[in-house]
């Protein structure tokens, strides 16, 4: 990692600040002319999954298909016609709230010859994304009020294939009983995968029986990683847990998002900033500080309506897992 890269650090528990240490890259003392940002991994889910309309309210009321409709065939030509009925079921989206402070000495930015603001947001952007896949995908730190994250999901419909150290990762992700075959089994078709950054490696190894790579016919040319037809996408804003899963696979337009509130930051001058046992971490007026805070307020939901292949709820999954055997 570049030496000018400014170590931004955000509290969990006891408050943290950017100190003189953290930012010493930015104060100009004798070289550092520019800062060289890495790549800013904003959330995969957000990325993939399928956006609604911005919510008006703390929850989004969504219709979803329940019970299909019933054609028959009429006995003869006066024959009695039989009715039908379709349904729909109720799905909630509620938003919960992520937000963060930074606090920062006044005298380290005006020590600092860059917009350290400028540095810090982006950072706090990727810290909201690795959040939220985290939870999404994998349960992590979720809200009470959201549904079960994706893994769980396919887990409790049996939508999981188990990789062996002696299995053939092409037939537990392309042959008929893979990971895409349990996502079409559910009525639904692969449209991209997420997978743990592993996964690259165990893929670019694939070969046939003559010994020659499968996943990667030109070894002068860039590695497209797709998976019969769909893209595929290595989260690495460090969420991806991949002692849960190795890759997860998908009709990602079921995963559904609303945003209430985007990312929005504020500076204060003033005010107090208590750690998580109540006691005064920072007082700005008095410490001569100026933090910066940031709010999002979004939910998400698998809408997941019933199709004609798979009736039963409760075995009907538009995702599924492939995961590390023990």
């Amino acid at each position: 990692m570049n030496k000018n890269r400014m170590n931004l650090r955000m509290f969990e528990g006891d408050a943290s600040i950017i100190d003189r240490t953290g930012a010493e890259s930015l104060i100009p003392i004798q070289e550092a002319n520019e800062i060289i940002q890495g790549t800013i991994s904003q959330s995969a889910v957000l990325s993939r999954g399928r956006k609604l309309a911005n919510m008006t309210s703390k929850q989004y009321k969504m219709p979803v298909l329940d019970m299909l409709p019933i054609a028959y065939f009429v006995n003869g030509d006066n024959g009695q016609k039989k009715t039908t009925k379709q349904a729909w079921d109720k799905k909630f989206i509620t938003a919960e709230e992520i937000a963060v402070i930074v606090p920062i000495p006044e005298s380290v930015l005006d020590d600092s010859e860059y917009d350290i603001w400028a540095e810090v947001k982006p950072r706090v952007t990727e810290a909201f994304g690795k959040v939220i896949d985290g939870a999404v995908l994998f349960g992590e730190n979720k809200p009470s009020t959201w549904r079960e994250d994706v893994v769980t999901t396919a887990t409790k419909a049996s939508a999981v294939v188990t990789l062996g150290a002696s299995d053939s990762l092409y037939d537990k992700i392309m042959a008929e009983d893979g990971v895409i075959a349990k996502v079409e089994g559910s009525g639904y078709f692969v449209n991209g995968h997420m997978a743990d950054i592993s996964m690259r490696a165990k893929l670019r190894g694939l070969k046939n029986a003559n010994g020659d790579p499968l996943f990667k016919q030109d070894l002068q040319g860039t590695t497209q990683y797709a998976l019969d037809g769909s893209p595929m996408n290595f989260p690495n804003n460090g969420a991806f847990d991949k002692s849960k899963a190795l890759m997860i696979s998908g009709d990602f337009s079921q995963l559904v998002y609303s945003i209430r509130q985007d990312i929005t930051f504020k500076l204060f001058t003033e005010g107090v900033i208590q750690n998580t046992d109540g006691s005064i971490a920072y007082n700005l007026m008095q410490n001569d500080m100026i933090a910066l805070r940031a709010v999002m307020r979004l939910g998400w939901e698998i809408p997941n309506p019933i199709n004609s292949l798979r009736k039963d709820k409760a075995k009907r999954c538009p995702f599924a897992i492939l995961k590390a055997g023990e």
